[in-house]
């Protein structure tokens, strides 16, 4: 049955309208994304098509452009209107964060760094560098690793705050696998980074793990003295 024939309480755009985004599946929000289904398949069944083919939303949002163009129902367009709606995603978010002070908006922290760092494949070491007031001077992804790890240099760190006359940083990275949980790694890593930055008179701030959830943060642990 296409969707137009479903009640209307059930359709994803009116319920995203009614009950806001938030209240829509992972497959509804992909629906609407899509636009419309195939023949015979609505755009929600389409969805879940997909989703299963992927593994998840996750997947699909850090697929290769050659990956996703494999996907059943999708090409090229669709994948340059995804990229386009991350992008304005993390530009959205970033501008937030250059408006606010950051300890005032956690929330819109999380949700950034989410957004930039969750996807990935890879690990990524990236760092907010933040001004006296702890507003956004430049987010930067500093060290690129593999699946498992990244090669983290204090001094580049270091090198990095002075470059951006920065008060103060918070330090964040991802773990592809999904699992946010903090390595003895990590936070040995941020204790030489902090110590590193105390030589210039640069706070340290947090140090934020992304994963699939809501992102770790070290600093709410205890992890950082």
């Amino acid at each position: 049955m296409s969707i137009k024939h479903w009640p209307e309480q059930e359709r994803p755009r009116e319920k995203l309208i009614h009950q806001g985004a938030e209240a829509l599946s992972d497959a509804e929000l992909l629906a609407i994304f899509l636009r419309t289904g195939t023949q015979g398949i609505s755009a929600v069944e389409l969805a879940r098509q997909v989703l299963t083919q992927f593994g998840g939303l996750r997947s699909l949002l850090s697929a290769s452009r050659e990956d996703f163009c494999k996907g059943f129902g999708l090409g090229d367009a669709k994948y340059t209107q995804l990229q386009a709606v991350l992008e304005m995603s993390k530009r959205h978010l970033q501008e937030q964060l250059k408006r606010e002070t950051v300890f005032s908006s956690a929330e819109h922290v999380r949700h950034y760094l989410s957004a930039q760092l969750r996807h990935s494949q890879r690990e990524v070491f990236a760092v907010l560098f933040l001004d006296s007031q702890h507003r956004l001077i430049r987010y930067q992804e500093l060290f690129m690793g593999t699946i498992d790890a990244a090669a983290v240099y204090p001094r580049e760190v270091v090198k990095a705050a002075l470059q951006y006359n920065a008060a103060a940083v918070i330090l964040a990275h991802n773990h592809p696998s999904g699992v946010a949980e903090p390595s003895q790694a990590d936070i040995s890593i941020t204790s030489r980074i902090k110590q590193a930055l105390d030589l210039v008179d640069v706070r340290l701030l947090d140090h934020f793990v992304v994963g699939d959830g809501v992102p770790v943060s070290l600093a709410e642990r205890g992890m950082i003295s």
